[in-house]
């Protein structure tokens, strides 16, 4: 399936993912990306974002993009592992993520996803293992 189109993004987000403020800028079956802008409400005491935030993020990008494949064919798909290294914090601005896919199995699909502040620092290495499964 080809990404989606330009004029169609961002793509609108409801439940859990509104409330942090997720974008999802491009939605294609090996490459996907999105952003949230930095607030108060996303951050921890400390006043660094939430590490939370940054799992949420890889979540739903690379459950999204599973999801939007393999509903074509009935199917659905669900985070099943989520395992976020942090390297650096993000104080301010914007979070970026690109997930890549790199194993698309009948079950499984596993993703790679790099979180990424305004000056393209990496911040967050994320593995995501999504669920694929029958109705």
């Amino acid at each position: 399936m080809p990404p989606v189109p330009e004029e169609q993004l961002p793509l609108p987000v409801a439940g859990f993912d509104a409330l942090y403020g997720l974008e999802v800028l491009s939605l294609g079956e090996e490459e996907a990306t999105a952003r949230v802008t930095v607030t108060d409400d996303i951050k921890q005491p400390a006043g660094l974002v939430h590490g939370g935030v940054y799992a949420s993020i890889a979540e739903a990008l690379a459950s999204f993009a599973t999801w939007k494949e393999v509903s074509q064919d009935g199917r659905s798909a669900q985070g099943l592992s989520n395992q976020t290294s942090f390297l650096r914090p993000i104080l301010q601005g914007t979070i970026h993520a690109t997930a890549r896919r790199r194993h698309r199995g009948r079950t499984t699909w596993v993703w790679e996803v790099d979180i990424t502040d305004d000056e393209g620092r990496l911040c967050a290495l994320v593995r995501m293992t999504v669920a694929v499964r029958e109705p």
